[in-house]
């Protein structure tokens, strides 16, 4: 009944004021008391599933964007991010909502599904199942061909909401996160709810492989080379990862280039609601 509800909604297009976005294998977890963010969200998952985690009595939010790189270890991550903000609750329970995936052909989108159940399910803590909108719910076919039916949702921190949602910003430094992940990060934690901070940072990678031969390569070979499910992706998905490629060339050492001072670049929101960077002489 959940997922038929969240798949009748409209998909609302979230602009950047007030919004914390999540790419994938990134997760962040802030409370209703957070002054710079209202919104968490994250979209583009094809065979990716999206995970909120909310604790009812302090309302501690964590969205993440999940690829089945290494779900035992990021569950285990998600659930103690939100309960180190609902500790001193005195009532509440942790709930959960699964979104994304779809009836792939690899059956990729079943597998994650599987494990995010069975990850939530191993711990300690009851964690109560509220939508389960993936994969055969959140699956629909034209013309023989599977396509997920919601690609992203947003998360409203103050009031619980959760919506189908696209976002035209998917900043600061998307191209960096993204080079993260393409260079087999782990999942990891973007915001500091405490300072209003978003860390992105610092990352090291060694030269990416064949790069320039990726690069020289057209759309269909990029498509089903470098995709889960090439023909559910959107329609930005190669220009994202040429983009993403070009960084990797431009950036083979960062180290040297993008983190000299091995110091994380550091965000806020100004008064505007945008994100603006923060001098780190002044943290």
């Amino acid at each position: 009944e959940k997922a038929k509800l969240l798949r009748s909604r409209p998909t609302q297009i979230v602009e950047p004021k007030g919004l914390l976005y999540v790419q994938q294998r990134e997760f962040a977890v802030t409370t209703p008391k957070d002054g710079s963010v209202s919104i968490l969200g994250s979209d583009d998952a094809t065979t990716c599933h999206l995970v909120v985690l909310r604790h009812t009595g302090s309302g501690a939010t964590c969205l993440t964007h999940c690829d089945g790189s290494d779900t035992e270890a990021e569950v285990s991550l998600i659930m103690s991010s939100v309960k180190s903000f609902s500790n001193s609750a005195d009532y509440g329970r942790l709930e959960l909502h699964l979104v994304g995936g779809f009836n792939d052909d690899r059956q990729l989108s079943q597998k994650l599904t599987n494990q995010l159940l069975r990850a939530f399910d191993l711990q300690p803590d009851d964690v109560h199942l509220v939508t389960f909108c993936v994969t055969e719910l959140n699956d629909r076919e034209e013309k023989d061909i599977h396509f997920p039916i919601i690609y992203g949702i947003a998360v409203n921190v103050k009031t619980a909401e959760i919506f189908p949602a696209t976002f035209p910003e998917k900043g600061p430094d998307e191209d960096l996160r993204s080079a993260h992940i393409l260079t087999g990060a782990r999942l990891t934690n973007i915001y500091d709810a405490k300072k209003e901070q978003l860390h992105i940072g610092p990352y090291f990678w060694r030269p990416f492989p064949h790069v320039d031969f990726w690069l020289e390569q057209d759309d269909q070979q990029i498509l089903e080379n470098l995709s889960t499910s090439p023909l559910a992706e959107p329609p930005h998905f190669v220009s994202h990862i040429r983009s993403t490629l070009t960084f990797l060339k431009e950036h083979p050492f960062p180290s040297r280039s993008l983190f000299p001072d091995r110091k994380p670049r550091i965000y806020r929101k100004n008064q505007d609601g945008l994100w603006e960077q923060v001098c780190s002489d002044k943290i």
